[in-house]
């Protein structure tokens, strides 16, 4: 269950009271089995219908049909599916998502099972997974409640289908990554005064329910292994800086891990080069690839998937105070190499340098992945349903961009040249933490990639896509959760033995 919607699933049969959604293509006509089910007369009234309001089955486009005697159901709702083009192509979430928003607060029998284009097992556990996720809100500081008779009375799904058990059986999976996303979502969405560095550690640790394991690294500890890139940007704020480890062990022990590396910056104002302040309330959301990662060891958690993994989180808030660190300031990082800082609001390549050399050094992975809202140089660049991809290793770029097509979270790959590296060195330190405004999310990713040393590497700049994103069927949250399916389907793809 994710934020007031059920759903159940069984088999193409009389359907009680509710409503009953059934599928068209562009022919309009009702397959068989389902007109076995309706009775002739709702198929020929669904027609008739279909031709008054002048609908044409178009791919997500619905029609709600009065129901005919006889038929002990309180409304008839026909989805279209398009054309057979369409239909070779169909996005399964994106129908459940559109398909929930339709009978939202109410119960609905979904014929599955006999339409225009009849779901295997996994079609209905997308199905059911777009349906959840198009069903999340986020609502728990508004005082004021919605009425019995609106959508918060939940919604009710019973999805009708060849085989239940089957159908059931791979929702279980696909119910983990709604978890995952609706955890991820939940964390960019809450407040900077709820969630700051020590609270977002603790609702990591949560996910010891799951099995995973989980180690919190405070200020002395950070200090001892000599995270000083991390540890400069945190000094503006009271509130203490967080590194939290996770690590979920489903594969031989003797495996080595594969890493997902977050920035989590819980407020940015930019420290003392301060951002304007229109907008920047938005910056509560500037720790989304943290938590994609916390959302994402949660889904392979929870469906117990057959890989070992490190999650990990540096959190912090950049604030501007008296200690804060100050452009012309030069710090150390954890490796060694010294930073000259230009801007206090490039912070989060600081923050990913420090734990990024930890993960590589302790714990040996096959590939790191990094994911942060880094740069609004890539919401020029790609807008905001495209997120940046930089990378050392073309397979793992391959990879990445075939599970952004199956999932709809799509990663664009852009340049790493020598120019971009060059552009960041420093007249006083090994490097500067920007490179100017040209390229700037080119020169960011060159920053991380010096703290890359042979590992495969690859690094999602998620600016544009894991807040205020577009709207899809499967999202109409301000926090999109992005890179959970995503970055489960890489897994689940390649990486499961």
């Amino acid at each position: 269950m994710a934020d007031g919607i059920t759903i159940a699933f069984g088999p193409l049969g009389p359907v009680g009271q509710g409503d009953l959604v059934l599928f068209v293509g562009d022919d309009l006509l009702l397959a068989p089995a389902l007109v076995r089910t309706v009775g002739q007369a709702a198929a020929d009234l669904v027609a008739r219908a279909a031709a008054s309001e002048r609908f044409k089955g178009k791919s997500l486009s619905a029609l709600s049909v009065p129901v005919p005697a006889g038929l002990d159901v309180d409304r008839l709702v026909v989805i279209g599916l398009g054309s057979e083009k369409d239909r070779a192509k169909l996005d399964w979430a994106a129908l459940g998502g559109f398909t929930a928003a339709k009978v939202a607060g109410r119960t609905a029998h979904v014929a599955l099972g006999a339409s225009d284009l009849e779901a295997s097992a996994q079609n209905a556990a997308d199905f059911a997974l777009g349906a959840r996720l198009r069903s999340y809100s986020f609502d728990r500081y508004k005082t004021r409640k919605k009425s019995e008779t609106e959508e918060s009375k939940g919604t009710n799904l019973t999805l009708m289908v060849a085989d239940p058990a089957a159908a059931e059986a791979a929702a279980k999976a696909t119910d983990a990554v709604a978890e995952g996303v609706v955890l991820a979502r939940e964390l960019v969405n809450e407040p900077p005064n709820v969630l700051y560095p020590a609270e977002f550690a603790r609702r990591a640790e949560e996910l010891t329910k799951l099995g995973v394991e989980v180690e919190v690294l405070g200020p002395g500890k950070l200090e001892a292994l000599g995270m000083g890139a991390l540890l400069a940007v945190a000094r503006g704020s009271v509130k203490e800086p967080r590194v939290v480890i996770m690590r979920w062990n489903g594969a031989d022990a003797a495996e080595a891990p594969i890493a997902f590396i977050g920035k989590g910056v819980c407020f940015d104002s930019g420290g003392i080069s301060i951002k304007s302040a229109g907008g920047m309330e938005d910056m509560k959301g500037d720790m989304g690839g943290a938590a994609c990662v916390v959302g994402t060891l949660h889904a392979l958690a929870t469906r117990k998937a057959k890989v070992n993994v490190v999650g990990a989180i540096g959190i912090v808030e950049n604030m501007p105070d008296g200690d804060s660190y100050r452009p012309g300031d030069i710090v150390t990082s954890m490796s060694g190499q010294t930073i000259e800082v230009i801007n206090t609001d490039a912070e989060g390549r600081l923050v990913l340098a420090d734990v990024i050399w930890h993960v590589q050094g302790a714990y040996k992975p096959k590939f790191m992945i990094d994911l942060a809202t880094l740069t609004g140089a890539i919401i020029v660049a790609l807008g905001q349903d495209i997120a940046g991809l930089f990378s050392n290793d073309d397979s793992l770029a391959a990879k990445l961009t075939a599970a952004g097509e199956a999932t709809g979270e799509a990663v664009w790959r852009m340049p790493l040249i020598p120019a971009y590296d060059k552009a960041i060195d420093s007249k006083f330190a090994d490097m500067k933490n920007t490179g100017g405004r040209h390229g700037g999310a080119a020169t960011a990713a060159s920053f991380i990639k010096r703290y890359v040393n042979d590992v495969p590497w690859a690094h999602l700049d998620i600016a544009g896509v894991a807040m205020s994103s577009s709207t899809s069927e499967i999202n109409r949250s301000w926090g999109a959760g992005w890179g959970v399916r995503l970055l489960d389907r890489l897994v689940r793809d390649h990486y499961e033995g």
